[in-house]
Protein backbone atom coordinates (compact mmCIF):
# COMPACT_ATOMS: atom_id res chain seq x y z
CA UNK A 1 0.00 0.00 0.00
CA UNK A 2 1.42 3.34 -1.04
CA UNK A 3 1.70 6.00 1.29
CA UNK A 4 0.12 9.09 1.27
CA UNK A 5 1.85 11.25 3.80
CA UNK A 6 5.15 11.14 5.32
CA UNK A 7 6.36 13.00 8.36
CA UNK A 8 10.21 13.05 8.90
CA UNK A 9 12.00 14.92 11.78
CA UNK A 10 9.11 16.65 13.13
CA UNK A 11 9.91 18.96 15.78
CA UNK A 12 7.78 21.99 17.12
CA UNK A 13 8.21 23.75 20.66
CA UNK A 14 6.42 27.10 22.17
CA UNK A 15 9.04 28.88 24.21
CA UNK A 16 10.00 25.79 26.22
CA UNK A 17 7.00 23.76 25.52
CA UNK A 18 7.73 20.58 23.13
CA UNK A 19 4.72 19.89 21.82
CA UNK A 20 5.93 17.68 19.09
CA UNK A 21 9.44 15.76 19.77
CA UNK A 22 10.85 14.41 16.59
CA UNK A 23 7.87 12.77 14.53
CA UNK A 24 8.79 10.07 12.16
CA UNK A 25 5.20 8.54 11.08
CA UNK A 26 3.59 7.13 7.51
CA UNK A 27 0.52 7.24 6.69
CA UNK A 28 -0.84 4.73 3.74
CA UNK A 29 -3.12 5.81 1.17
CA UNK A 30 -7.09 4.48 1.66
CA UNK A 31 -6.77 4.33 5.45
CA UNK A 32 -8.32 5.29 8.41
CA UNK A 33 -6.35 6.63 10.86
CA UNK A 34 -6.73 7.32 14.31
CA UNK A 35 -4.55 9.58 16.89
CA UNK A 36 -5.04 8.95 20.33
CA UNK A 37 -3.91 11.19 23.16
CA UNK A 38 -4.48 12.99 26.20
CA UNK A 39 -5.04 17.14 26.58
CA UNK A 40 -1.78 18.20 25.74
CA UNK A 41 -0.19 15.74 24.11
CA UNK A 42 0.31 17.85 20.10
CA UNK A 43 -2.40 15.99 18.45
CA UNK A 44 -3.46 19.47 17.20
CA UNK A 45 -0.52 20.64 16.84
CA UNK A 46 0.75 17.41 14.70
CA UNK A 47 -2.92 18.30 12.38
CA UNK A 48 -1.90 22.29 11.91
CA UNK A 49 1.66 20.98 10.90
CA UNK A 50 0.20 18.61 8.35
CA UNK A 51 -2.36 20.93 7.11
CA UNK A 52 0.42 23.98 6.88
CA UNK A 53 -1.38 26.19 9.80
CA UNK A 54 1.67 26.06 11.18
CA UNK A 55 5.34 25.76 10.39
CA UNK A 56 7.88 22.89 11.65
CA UNK A 57 10.73 24.19 13.78
CA UNK A 58 12.66 21.15 12.34
CA UNK A 59 11.52 18.20 9.89
CA UNK A 60 10.11 18.03 6.49
CA UNK A 61 6.15 16.97 5.80
CA UNK A 62 5.56 15.09 2.42
CA UNK A 63 2.37 14.20 0.62
CA UNK A 64 2.22 11.78 -2.24
CA UNK A 65 6.08 11.38 -1.93
CA UNK A 66 6.14 15.19 -2.57
CA UNK A 67 7.62 17.69 -0.55
CA UNK A 68 5.10 20.44 0.95
CA UNK A 69 6.70 22.61 2.85
CA UNK A 70 6.75 25.43 1.49
CA UNK A 71 3.41 25.00 0.33
CA UNK A 72 0.92 27.00 1.43
CA UNK A 73 -2.13 25.63 3.23
CA UNK A 74 -4.71 26.31 0.58
CA UNK A 75 -2.36 24.58 -1.60
CA UNK A 76 -1.91 21.10 -0.48
CA UNK A 77 -4.64 19.42 -1.18
CA UNK A 78 -5.06 18.68 2.17
CA UNK A 79 -8.95 19.05 3.46
CA UNK A 80 -9.19 19.49 6.75
CA UNK A 81 -13.28 19.00 9.28
CA UNK A 82 -12.98 21.61 12.31
CA UNK A 83 -13.95 20.36 16.35
CA UNK A 84 -16.75 23.72 15.65
CA UNK A 85 -17.59 22.81 12.12
CA UNK A 86 -16.62 26.85 11.07
CA UNK A 87 -19.51 27.10 8.31
CA UNK A 88 -20.53 29.78 7.01
CA UNK A 89 -24.05 30.91 8.77
CA UNK A 90 -25.30 33.54 6.35
CA UNK A 91 -25.61 30.49 3.64
CA UNK A 92 -27.13 27.85 3.26
CA UNK A 93 -26.60 23.93 3.17
CA UNK A 94 -25.80 24.13 -0.50
CA UNK A 95 -24.10 27.02 -0.99
CA UNK A 96 -21.62 26.26 2.23
CA UNK A 97 -20.35 23.18 0.32
CA UNK A 98 -19.89 24.65 -2.81
CA UNK A 99 -18.10 27.68 -1.29
CA UNK A 100 -14.87 25.89 -2.24
CA UNK A 101 -15.25 25.14 -5.05
CA UNK A 102 -16.35 28.48 -6.36
CA UNK A 103 -13.68 30.44 -4.43
CA UNK A 104 -10.30 27.73 -4.49
CA UNK A 105 -7.38 29.47 -5.72
CA UNK A 106 -6.52 27.07 -8.41
CA UNK A 107 -9.19 25.34 -10.87
CA UNK A 108 -12.18 27.42 -9.19
CA UNK A 109 -15.05 26.32 -10.95
CA UNK A 110 -17.43 28.89 -12.23
CA UNK A 111 -19.80 26.39 -14.68
CA UNK A 112 -23.03 26.60 -12.40
CA UNK A 113 -24.22 23.15 -13.84
CA UNK A 114 -21.13 21.14 -12.59
CA UNK A 115 -21.19 23.23 -9.05
CA UNK A 116 -25.23 21.86 -8.87
CA UNK A 117 -23.52 18.18 -10.07
CA UNK A 118 -20.73 18.38 -7.61
CA UNK A 119 -22.59 19.27 -4.68
CA UNK A 120 -25.43 17.30 -5.64
CA UNK A 121 -23.30 14.25 -5.29
CA UNK A 122 -21.77 15.30 -2.09
CA UNK A 123 -25.31 16.22 -0.72
CA UNK A 124 -26.29 12.45 -1.66
CA UNK A 125 -22.66 10.95 -0.25
CA UNK A 126 -23.28 12.48 3.07
CA UNK A 127 -27.02 12.31 3.83
CA UNK A 128 -28.55 15.79 3.37
CA UNK A 129 -31.21 15.25 0.95
CA UNK A 130 -33.91 17.68 1.05
CA UNK A 131 -31.63 20.05 3.20
CA UNK A 132 -30.04 21.90 0.22
CA UNK A 133 -31.49 25.64 0.86
CA UNK A 134 -31.60 25.26 4.67
CA UNK A 135 -29.77 27.55 6.33
CA UNK A 136 -26.75 25.96 8.58
CA UNK A 137 -28.53 27.13 12.12
CA UNK A 138 -31.88 25.42 11.31
CA UNK A 139 -30.29 21.59 10.73
CA UNK A 140 -29.47 19.70 13.83
CA UNK A 141 -25.26 18.93 15.10
CA UNK A 142 -24.94 16.11 13.01
CA UNK A 143 -26.59 17.59 10.22
CA UNK A 144 -24.16 20.50 10.23
CA UNK A 145 -21.50 17.93 10.70
CA UNK A 146 -21.96 16.40 7.73
CA UNK A 147 -22.27 19.80 5.95
CA UNK A 148 -18.55 20.64 7.62
CA UNK A 149 -17.52 16.97 5.97
CA UNK A 150 -19.00 17.22 2.52
CA UNK A 151 -17.41 21.60 2.27
CA UNK A 152 -14.12 19.57 2.42
CA UNK A 153 -15.00 15.89 0.80
CA UNK A 154 -16.36 17.98 -2.58
CA UNK A 155 -12.37 19.16 -3.43
CA UNK A 156 -11.49 15.88 -3.65
CA UNK A 157 -8.40 16.43 -0.94
CA UNK A 158 -6.05 13.34 -0.90
CA UNK A 159 -6.09 13.37 2.98
CA UNK A 160 -8.60 14.76 4.94
CA UNK A 161 -7.80 15.74 8.85
CA UNK A 162 -10.61 15.68 11.10
CA UNK A 163 -9.63 17.79 14.42
CA UNK A 164 -12.21 15.84 17.36
CA UNK A 165 -14.55 15.75 14.65
CA UNK A 166 -17.18 14.29 17.11
CA UNK A 167 -16.79 16.17 19.83
CA UNK A 168 -19.64 18.63 19.76
CA UNK A 169 -22.05 15.94 19.06
CA UNK A 170 -24.44 13.92 21.42
CA UNK A 171 -23.31 10.19 22.52
CA UNK A 172 -25.87 9.23 20.77
CA UNK A 173 -24.96 10.78 17.63
CA UNK A 174 -21.08 10.15 18.15
CA UNK A 175 -21.79 6.67 18.02
CA UNK A 176 -23.72 7.06 14.29
CA UNK A 177 -21.49 9.27 12.94
CA UNK A 178 -19.20 7.03 13.32
CA UNK A 179 -20.30 4.41 11.59
CA UNK A 180 -21.22 7.01 8.90
CA UNK A 181 -17.63 8.87 8.72
CA UNK A 182 -15.80 5.25 8.02
CA UNK A 183 -18.06 4.32 5.21
CA UNK A 184 -18.54 7.51 3.27
CA UNK A 185 -14.67 7.27 3.59
CA UNK A 186 -14.58 3.71 2.17
CA UNK A 187 -16.80 4.90 -0.86
CA UNK A 188 -14.38 7.56 -1.59
CA UNK A 189 -11.26 5.71 -0.60
CA UNK A 190 -9.55 8.97 0.31
CA UNK A 191 -7.23 8.99 3.71
CA UNK A 192 -9.00 10.04 7.27
CA UNK A 193 -6.56 10.98 9.73
CA UNK A 194 -9.00 11.25 13.02
CA UNK A 195 -7.52 13.15 15.88
CA UNK A 196 -9.64 12.00 19.15
CA UNK A 197 -9.45 12.13 23.30
CA UNK A 198 -11.13 9.21 23.50
CA UNK A 199 -10.04 5.90 23.73
CA UNK A 200 -13.08 4.06 22.45
CA UNK A 201 -13.61 6.29 19.39
CA UNK A 202 -9.87 5.59 18.24
CA UNK A 203 -10.19 1.96 18.77
CA UNK A 204 -13.78 1.37 16.87
CA UNK A 205 -12.14 3.90 13.85
CA UNK A 206 -9.39 3.37 13.08
CA UNK A 207 -7.41 0.63 10.66
CA UNK A 208 -4.55 1.87 11.90
CA UNK A 209 -4.25 3.48 15.77
CA UNK A 210 -1.50 5.76 16.36
CA UNK A 211 -0.85 6.89 20.05
CA UNK A 212 0.90 10.43 20.78
CA UNK A 213 2.37 10.81 24.22
CA UNK A 214 4.16 14.09 25.29
CA UNK A 215 4.49 15.12 21.55
CA UNK A 216 5.84 11.52 20.46
CA UNK A 217 4.22 8.56 18.86
CA UNK A 218 4.11 6.12 21.64
CA UNK A 219 2.50 3.35 19.44
CA UNK A 220 1.72 2.69 15.71
CA UNK A 221 -1.08 -0.31 15.14
CA UNK A 222 -4.19 -2.19 14.71
CA UNK A 223 -7.05 -1.53 17.40
CA UNK A 224 -6.23 -5.07 18.41
CA UNK A 225 -2.82 -4.83 19.10
CA UNK A 226 -2.83 -1.89 20.86
CA UNK A 227 -5.44 -2.60 23.10
CA UNK A 228 -4.06 -6.36 24.00
CA UNK A 229 -0.50 -4.99 23.60
CA UNK A 230 -0.28 -1.85 24.31
CA UNK A 231 3.54 -0.55 24.42
CA UNK A 232 4.06 1.22 27.15
CA UNK A 233 2.51 1.89 30.58
CA UNK A 234 1.65 5.28 29.22
CA UNK A 235 -0.49 3.76 26.40
CA UNK A 236 -1.97 1.62 28.88
CA UNK A 237 -3.18 4.72 31.01
CA UNK A 238 -4.74 5.99 28.04
CA UNK A 239 -6.45 3.35 26.73
CA UNK A 240 -8.75 3.91 30.39
CA UNK A 241 -9.17 -0.22 31.04
CA UNK A 242 -5.83 -1.11 32.56
CA UNK A 243 -4.85 -1.31 36.33
CA UNK A 244 -1.36 -0.26 35.93
CA UNK A 245 0.84 -1.23 39.55
CA UNK A 246 4.37 0.85 40.11
CA UNK A 247 7.15 -1.86 40.89
CA UNK A 248 10.05 -3.34 40.68
CA UNK A 249 11.53 -6.47 39.14
CA UNK A 250 12.66 -9.19 41.68
CA UNK A 251 14.09 -12.14 40.61
CA UNK A 252 11.04 -13.45 38.54
CA UNK A 253 8.77 -11.65 40.81
CA UNK A 254 7.29 -7.76 40.36
CA UNK A 255 7.37 -6.21 43.63
CA UNK A 256 5.72 -2.61 44.85
CA UNK A 257 3.40 -1.33 47.28
CA UNK A 258 0.35 -3.63 45.91
CA UNK A 259 2.48 -6.83 47.18
CA UNK A 260 4.56 -9.60 45.18
CA UNK A 261 3.39 -10.50 41.94
CA UNK A 262 4.94 -14.17 40.32
CA UNK A 263 5.64 -13.17 36.87
CA UNK A 264 6.09 -16.35 35.09
CA UNK A 265 3.77 -16.99 32.02
CA UNK A 266 3.06 -13.27 32.06
CA UNK A 267 3.79 -11.66 28.85
CA UNK A 268 6.90 -8.84 28.76
CA UNK A 269 7.31 -5.76 27.13
CA UNK A 270 9.90 -3.01 26.69
CA UNK A 271 8.66 0.28 26.59
CA UNK A 272 8.74 2.67 29.53
CA UNK A 273 9.21 2.37 33.29
CA UNK A 274 9.22 -0.71 34.95
CA UNK A 275 5.21 -1.52 35.81
CA UNK A 276 2.25 -4.39 35.41
CA UNK A 277 -0.67 -4.13 34.03
CA UNK A 278 -3.83 -5.76 34.41
CA UNK A 279 -7.36 -5.39 32.50
CA UNK A 280 -10.14 -4.06 34.20
CA UNK A 281 -12.07 -7.03 32.41
CA UNK A 282 -9.33 -9.92 33.14
CA UNK A 283 -9.73 -9.91 36.90
CA UNK A 284 -12.34 -12.03 39.19
CA UNK A 285 -13.61 -11.29 42.54
CA UNK A 286 -13.86 -13.82 44.73
CA UNK A 287 -13.84 -14.91 48.88
CA UNK A 288 -10.80 -14.15 50.45
CA UNK A 289 -10.60 -17.67 51.75
CA UNK A 290 -10.37 -18.78 48.18
CA UNK A 291 -7.25 -20.31 47.37
CA UNK A 292 -5.30 -19.54 44.12
CA UNK A 293 -4.26 -22.16 41.74
CA UNK A 294 -0.61 -22.45 40.52
CA UNK A 295 -1.54 -20.22 37.64
CA UNK A 296 -3.23 -17.20 39.49
CA UNK A 297 -2.22 -14.22 41.09
CA UNK A 298 -4.55 -12.48 43.31
CA UNK A 299 -4.50 -9.23 46.27
CA UNK A 300 -7.02 -8.53 48.46
CA UNK A 301 -9.11 -4.87 48.63
CA UNK A 302 -12.20 -3.42 50.13
CA UNK A 303 -15.27 -2.72 48.41
CA UNK A 304 -15.70 0.79 47.74
CA UNK A 305 -18.49 1.29 45.14
CA UNK A 306 -20.26 0.01 42.07
CA UNK A 307 -21.11 1.82 38.40
CA UNK A 308 -23.44 0.73 36.49
CA UNK A 309 -22.90 1.56 32.25
CA UNK A 310 -25.45 -0.53 30.75
CA UNK A 311 -23.43 -3.37 29.26
CA UNK A 312 -21.63 -3.62 32.00
CA UNK A 313 -20.56 -2.95 35.83
CA UNK A 314 -16.87 -1.11 36.78
CA UNK A 315 -16.57 -2.22 40.64
CA UNK A 316 -13.58 -0.19 42.73
CA UNK A 317 -11.40 -1.87 45.16
CA UNK A 318 -9.11 -0.19 48.21
CA UNK A 319 -6.12 -1.87 48.39
CA UNK A 320 -3.88 -1.61 51.67
CA UNK A 321 -1.52 0.25 49.28
CA UNK A 322 -4.39 3.00 48.98
CA UNK A 323 -4.12 1.92 45.49
CA UNK A 324 -8.38 1.67 43.81
CA UNK A 325 -8.30 -1.40 41.24
CA UNK A 326 -11.38 -1.28 39.09
CA UNK A 327 -12.99 -4.82 37.85
CA UNK A 328 -15.16 -4.91 35.02
CA UNK A 329 -18.23 -7.11 34.68
CA UNK A 330 -19.86 -7.67 31.33
CA UNK A 331 -23.78 -8.20 32.23
CA UNK A 332 -23.43 -10.91 29.30
CA UNK A 333 -21.27 -12.78 30.97
CA UNK A 334 -23.25 -12.84 34.19
CA UNK A 335 -25.29 -11.22 36.77
CA UNK A 336 -23.91 -8.83 38.46
CA UNK A 337 -22.31 -9.53 42.25
CA UNK A 338 -23.48 -7.60 45.52
CA UNK A 339 -20.56 -6.95 47.62
CA UNK A 340 -20.74 -5.30 50.67
CA UNK A 341 -19.54 -1.89 51.35
CA UNK A 342 -15.74 -2.11 53.29
CA UNK A 343 -15.93 -5.66 52.70
CA UNK A 344 -12.62 -7.57 52.20
CA UNK A 345 -12.65 -9.08 48.51
CA UNK A 346 -9.75 -11.13 46.66
CA UNK A 347 -9.05 -10.04 43.47
CA UNK A 348 -7.71 -12.71 41.21
CA UNK A 349 -6.49 -12.58 37.50
CA UNK A 350 -4.04 -15.41 35.24
CA UNK A 351 -0.69 -14.67 34.85
CA UNK A 352 -0.65 -15.25 31.20
CA UNK A 353 -3.67 -12.41 31.30
CA UNK A 354 -1.58 -9.83 32.90
CA UNK A 355 1.16 -7.50 31.04
CA UNK A 356 4.75 -6.80 32.69
CA UNK A 357 6.63 -3.84 31.30
CA UNK A 358 10.58 -4.00 31.72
Amino acid sequence: MADVLRLSGIRKSYGDLHALDVIDLTIPDNAYVSLLGPSGSGKTTLLRVIAGFEDPDQGSVALGGRPIDNVQAHRRGIGFVFQNFALFPHLSVARNIAYGLENREVGALTDRAAIRRRVGEMIELVGLAGLEDRGVAQISGGQRQRVALARTLVTEPRLVLLDEPLGALDANLRARMRAELRSIRERLGVTFLHVTGSESEALAMGDIVLVLDRGRIAQSADADTIYNRPAAPSVARFLNCYNLFEGTLSGADFVGPAGRFPTAGSPRLTGGKTAYAVRYDRIQVRPISSALATDEVGVEGAFIASEYSGAAVNSFFALDSGQVVEVETHLSHRPPAAYAPQERYGLVWKRDLALLFA
